[in-house]
């Protein structure tokens, strides 16, 4: 049966927001939570971008959710071995609950320690060799690794869970679905996509977990739903590479521009049977968990709302 989870935007809320966020997830009946990992937000009107790993300690504290960051880029602003070394650290903190999400990343968080932006076949390679340096790292031994695209020297991580971290791989294209399928635990997807996930099975990753999310606008109304959704998250409208190739949140201003509110496809609006359509879209394309995040300030309204009226519906 599927399952349902929260999405904590870190784009748009502080930390103690966040945990405050994670809590009334769990309280609604949300059964797991996925939380953005940026330097930068996509805009400068979602206003914020905390560490996330800093976060995913206290929101382990506060609540018994399993947390999955979606996602993580280990390529070029942090180094693979930072990565797992915090990995560890939070699936220790947190009993095990934590599942580390993985992707190739995008220039307007990377390019902070390095304005060289490596094309997409090499990110997916750099993405490989990460994956596989840190899992060394999670045996607890001694790694000495010279590798392609990173360096370590005899490393070793003390501070280890039970069980390594479950690996979940972000991927869109063919060539990145098919190493997710071969490489990774999991699968992740932002795009109620059957042929995505099915593509994914069969190149490695049959039995493996698949997880969807979506933002959504719970509002009093749909016209005031739809006018936050695109004063906040236009960016939902862009299509193709820029949204790997930009640096900075004024370039995604630039191009959101020309997005309209008509083009903004996230469910808007207090009818409850909206919201289900659009989550069921990814139960019918055979996700085994669907997150759902909610635009705006309209939080703990949202959280009643799903409580009261959508998960319900669902179940």
């Amino acid at each position: 049966m599927t399952k349902f989870g929260y999405f904590l935007s870190s784009e748009e809320h502080g930390p103690a927001e966040l945990v405050r966020q994670a809590k009334l997830a769990e309280r609604a009946g949300f059964e797991g939570l996925w939380i953005s990992d940026h330097f930068h937000p996509w805009l400068d009107v979602q206003g914020q971008s905390p560490f996330v790993w800093s976060v995913i300690g206290a929101v382990a504290e506060a609540t018994s959710l399993p947390i999955t960051t979606a996602v993580t880029c280990p390529l070029v602003r942090t180094h693979p071995a930072i990565i797992a070394q915090a990995a560890a650290t939070s699936a220790a903190l947190s009993g095990g609950r934590f599942r580390l999400g993985v992707g190739t990343g995008e220039a307007l968080n990377e390019h902070i320690v390095d304005s060289r932006w490596p094309p997409a076949a090499e990110r997916l390679e750099m993405l490989e060799e990460a994956v596989e340096l840190m899992r060394q790292l999670w045996s607890g031994k001694l790694v000495t690794h010279r590798g392609t695209h990173y360096r370590v020297d005899t490393a070793r991580l003390y501070t280890l869970p039970d069980e390594p971290p479950p690996i979940y791989m972000s991927a869109f294209g063919d060539k990145a679905v098919q190493l997710a399928g071969r490489i990774a635990d999991g699968y992740i997807c932002t795009a109620p996509n059957a042929e995505l996930v099915e593509r994914f099975h069969k190149s490695g990753g049959a039995g493996k977990p698949s997880q969807g999310g979506l933002k959504v606008c719970y509002a009093a109304d749909e016209a005031t739903g739809r006018r936050t959704a695109h004063r906040i998250w236009p960016t939902e409208g862009i299509q193709g590479e820029a949204m790997q190739l930009l640096p900075l949140p004024r370039h995604f201003e630039e191009l959101a521009e020309m997005v309209t509110e008509d083009e903004i496809a996230a469910p808007c609006g207090p009818d409850p049977e909206v919201h289900v359509q659009a989550i069921r879209e990814y139960v019918d394309a055979g996700f085994d968990e669907v997150y759902i995040s909610q635009i705006g300030q309209e939080q703990d309204a949202f959280f009643d709302f799903y409580a009261a009226e959508v998960l319900p519906r669902l179940r």
